[in-house]
């Protein structure tokens, strides 16, 4: 029976560098689980990396077969985007281990549908002081910083991972990632492997 590691934690808390050095740790043998989305692909990007490219009718269609686990929609200048993570047919629980990077609302449903037994948490955890800072950071280096959008998104994080909903998602185990990536990162590779021993 495989498993599937997914990675959660507020904006700027490391979680995409660590979701990508887990993928190379070759010893670790996990597959990405890659979610879908009907906007349309962009330059660089490829289908079944960054996301699974599908239309609207592919997506009607799993959302018949009762595949589709989690759903959510972005009304853009394009017109309506939807982004959903599904029990693909790419998918193999019982043969591959699996990473994924999302939300603690999409872990929640995720956890659901495959079961607690499966769906093993990685919370990724920054104190907000360092978490502003590499917003900052970050948001500096674009040809047009919007310090406007780091604070809506910082004071959407503390409401979307407040400690409720994080104790309420059943989530007991955390990963600091303030000082040391590297030992951040190292952690989570051997919580991972005592994780798989156990299966």
């Amino acid at each position: 029976m495989g498993k599937l590691f997914y990675i959660m934690g507020k904006s700027s808390s490391g979680k995409d560098t660590i979701y990508e050095n887990l993928l190379q740790r070759h010893d670790l043998k996990l597959t990405p689980f890659i979610m879908y989305t009907t906007r349309p692909i962009r330059a660089k990007e490829t289908d079944g990396v960054q996301y699974h490219f599908v239309t609207e009718e592919t997506l009607r269609l799993m959302q018949e077969e009762d595949r589709v686990i989690e759903l959510r929609s972005y009304d853009t200048v394009q017109g309506i985007w939807y982004y959903f993570t599904a029990d693909g047919e790419d998918v193999d629980m019982e043969h591959h281990n699996y990473l994924a990077l999302g939300t603690l609302e999409s872990y929640a449903k995720v956890r659901d549908y495959y079961g607690a037994e499966r769906v093993v948490p990685i919370y990724i955890e920054v104190s907000d002081e360092q978490r502003l800072a590499r917003s900052i950071k970050r948001e500096k280096k674009q040809a047009v910083p919007n310090y406007e959008e780091v604070c809506r998104r910082f004071l959407a994080d503390q409401k979307d991972f407040s400690e409720e909903k994080v104790t309420n998602a059943g989530i007991t185990r955390r990963f600091a990632n303030d000082a040391d990536r590297q030992i951040c990162m190292d952690e989570v590779a051997s919580y991972i492997s005592l994780s798989l021993i156990h299966i």
